[in-house]
């Protein structure tokens, strides 16, 4: 890839810390990382559970990827769901790099919660932290982290918690985002089905036995080929208006 446009590349020494898959463990200035691809990158710490702990980690079956990506907080989980649900995204890697810098009294390091890749080829770091939970310590690394992502050329958004209506509707459509329940004789029928729109358990009727056209219908809906009207406000439900993408829609 080549360094975007408009990197100061003569600009303050940060250094990134991350795992080569040849040479194990690296370190090198920002510079010389711009054009990485930190989507693929292993984690460079692990995702534990500790007694007494707070956090609680795991790791998460992405459809984007086709692979397992970690988490280190209900939060995050839920964040890295709308990122699976989200068809601009193509690549998702999580603590994907250290970032190095000295705050002029020692040496600092912040390891971001995720790099996303997106279908236009541009990146966004993302840190995933409730606003309530945002420590000075934590505000002055995501400022470090946004001001190092404008000089590599790539995005940063710090994510706290998400629509709950969107949350609760994408949560339940993720169920069914894995590729087995897309059967093709009933996506056909739910495509011409809801070519018209109309509730969703009518369609679903419509389109065959609803035990077999309901996954195939939420697989769909997961890779918004069929849109459902009022996702982002309120729950889906037997008479949720669904209807057949539009190109501008997904």
């Amino acid at each position: 890839m080549a360094v975007p446009v408009g990197v100061d590349q003569a600009g303050p020494c940060f250094e990134l810390s991350y795992m080569d898959a040849a040479r194990g463990r690296c370190r090198r200035p920002l510079r010389d990382c711009v054009t990485g691809r930190f989507e693929d990158v292993a984690p460079v710490r692990t995702f534990g559970w500790s007694r007494g702990g707070r956090h609680f980690p795991g790791w998460y079956w992405a459809a984007t990827t086709g692979r397992h990506v970690g988490f280190e907080s209900w939060l995050e989980r839920d964040r890295l769901l709308l990122m699976d649900f989200d068809p601009s995204v193509v690549g998702i890697g999580s603590q994907p790099f250290w970032l190095h810098w000295h705050d002029g009294k020692r040496e600092r390091r912040h390891a971001p919660d995720y790099f996303v890749r997106r279908a236009d080829g541009s990146a966004v770091v993302v840190d995933v932290r409730a606003e309530e939970r945002i420590a000075p310590k934590d505000a002055e690394a995501f400022e470090v982290t946004r001001l190092v992502c404008a000089q590599a050329g790539w995005g940063f958004e710090r994510l706290g918690a998400p629509d709950p209506a969107l949350l609760a509707n994408v949560r339940w459509l993720s169920r069914y985002r894995h590729p087995r329940c897309l059967r093709s004789a009933a996506a056909a029928q739910l495509r011409e089905v809801f070519t018209t729109p109309g509730p969703l358990m009518s369609g679903a009727d419509a389109a065959g036995d609803r035990l077999s056209t309901l996954p195939v219908l939420f697989h769909l809906l997961w890779l918004q080929e069929l849109t459902a009207e009022g996702i982002r406000v309120e729950l889906l439900g037997p008479r949720t208006i669904v209807q057949l993408a539009s190109g501008d829609d997904r």
